[in-house]
């Protein structure tokens, strides 16, 4: 893989959940499929979190970007 197309695979890729991971908590896939899929995000946020403590100590300006994504409030 060069360069080039890791990076963008790296960027184009998904973020917490796959698309098929949306449409399992969705409820549009099998309530087993839905189970394990949660399982697999909670295992994610705990990725998270790590990545939270690092972005804090070494590019808080990315951290508030991120916390600005996450923290929006919706309608």
């Amino acid at each position: 893989m060069t360069i080039d197309s890791q990076a963008r695979s790296m960027s184009e890729g998904r973020g917490l959940l796959t698309e098929n991971e949306r449409e399992a908590i969705a409820g549009q896939a099998s309530d087993s499929y839905r189970y394990k899929t949660r399982s697999f995000l909670r295992k994610r946020l705990d990725r998270v979190a790590e990545d939270v403590e690092v972005l804090a100590k070494h590019d808080p300006e990315l951290l508030d970007e991120l916390r600005e994504v996450v923290c929006e409030e919706t309608d």
